[in-house]
């Protein structure tokens, strides 16, 4: 019998063999260097906006009271507000919320007639009757209760009484009390609904 040919097809290299695990790794390998340098930038992309810092209740309190304050001086001296401001900066030692005074203060002297639009009509006396305290504190919490709706509105009306309990006439607390609570309906209609519709607490 003629003996069994042998096989001419050449063989595969072995897959374990030394020069084919360094061809594998260089195929599968990825650019480490390429990867670290787009990982911050992917980081940064990913990670969301920090929040504004919430300011604290002192410092808010503390503005309104100057607010007040200030008003009740522009309506006396009719001085330019941003005097009034520099001269309030100058005395206060103490942490201010800055940005609100400065936005409420600014802006209530430029709204007058629309502001007292709003509350006039719920009084049971002429405005010029008023005396500036009173006057101050219902432009102040018309103001809040049409332009600063972050604000809810039992804060406005409750930091305005307590103000007026401070700085107003006897009665003057229950007065600005009425008046606003009577605007809030008006003015934050949804938000005092809802708040109405909750079980109170007994």
């Amino acid at each position: 019998m003629s003996p069994a040919k042998k096989s001419t097809a050449s063989k595969s290299p072995d897959s374990d063999s030394p020069s084919s695990k360094k061809e594998s790794s260089k195929k599968k390998s990825p650019n480490i260097n390429k990867e670290l340098k787009e990982a911050p930038k992917k980081a940064a992309k990913k990670s969301p906006k920090k929040p504004p810092k919430k300011v604290p209740l002192s410092q808010r309190r503390l503005a309104r009271k100057l607010v007040l304050q200030a008003l009740y001086q522009w309506q006396l001296a009719e001085a330019d507000p941003k005097e009034i401001e520099s001269q309030f900066r100058e005395e206060t030692t103490d942490k201010v919320d800055w940005a609100y005074f400065k936005e409420v203060f600014y802006a209530i002297p430029k709204q007058i007639d629309p502001l007292e639009a709003h509350f006039q009509p719920l009084l049971d006396r002429d405005i010029n009757s008023l005396d500036p305290i009173e006057r101050a504190l219902l432009y102040l919490g018309t103001y809040e209760l049409a332009h600063r709706v972050d604000v809810p509105y039992r804060v406005v009306i409750n930091e305005c009484v307590e103000l007026a309990k401070v700085f107003g006439a006897t009665e003057s607390h229950k007065y600005i009390n009425g008046i606003l609570d009577k605007l809030a309906t008006v003015l934050r209609e949804a938000e005092t609904s809802a708040y109405r519709k909750k079980p109170q607490r007994k």
